[in-house]
């Protein structure tokens, strides 16, 4: 589909702003008018569909911040127990307690990088996470991760949509929860799920594929961070 509108505007409605094509209300794919809690997240999305040039093809990969209100819209709100638990379950089995035997720069960098988040878990929410070395599963406790559950529980349908994406991307509930929060840039987010990737092209180099990959992966971690600061403390479930 072609740019078929010449201007966009944000105007208050159905609760909360809505971003108008031509002066009508933007539609989700499932036909629900698109409405977000804050002002500057509908001026930001609004701004996503003016930077589409002039009779060009509208690609929804080049708006990022409108898909995640529209999944949040049309799939969080009719599943929301599922995406809680899709998202959660990560807490049981996250990237971050999973560190490496050798060699001993990148036990020592996950160290560096990994644990403050984890101290930050249970600063933050009285979650604390077993550390393993090697593949071996690590069992956490049952109270830590149904603690880290109704953080999760505790984001609205739209910031659960960015928090989902941000875990599934990340591998790692405590990097998403610490974007979510403001604790973690997304250029830091990156650079923690990354961090065995990175430390390898160190040694070896890069390839073109592994470069494309991670650049999209950049793109994802920074629509997420962008998506939830917008939203501001209209992230959190009411």
């Amino acid at each position: 589909m072609k740019r078929f509108y010449k201007e966009t505007a944000v105007d208050a409605g159905d609760g909360g702003f809505r971003v108008l094509l031509d002066g009508r209300p933007m539609r989700t794919p499932a036909k629900s008018v698109l409405v977000v809690p804050t002002r500057a997240l509908a001026e930001a999305i609004a701004e996503e569909w003016l930077a589409v040039p002039d009779k060009a093809e509208i690609n929804v990969r080049h708006l990022p911040l409108t898909r995640l209100a529209a999944t949040g819209i049309d799939r969080v709100t009719t599943q929301r127990a599922r995406v809680i638990d899709d998202t959660a379950k990560y807490g049981a089995s996250d990237l971050l307690c999973y560190r490496a035997t050798d060699p001993r720069s990148l036990v020592q960098r996950q160290a560096e990088a990994w644990q403050p988040l984890l101290d930050w878990l249970v600063e933050r929410y009285q979650a604390r996470l077993e550390v393993g070395s090697g593949t071996t599963f690590v069992t956490q406790p049952s109270e830590a991760v149904a603690t880290l559950r109704a953080a999760v529980a505790g984001h609205g349908d739209l910031a659960l949509s960015a928090l989902y994406n941000l875990t599934h991307i990340a591998g790692s509930l405590a990097i998403a929860l610490a974007v979510s929060e403001g604790r973690l840039s997304a250029a830091d987010a990156f650079a923690a799920a990354q961090l065995d990737e990175l430390f390898q092209i160190e040694r070896w180099g890069a390839d073109p594929i592994a470069t494309q990959r991670h650049e999209g992966i950049k793109r994802d971690l920074e629509s997420g961070a962008r998506f939830l600061a917008l939203l501001g403390d209209a992230r959190l479930k009411g």
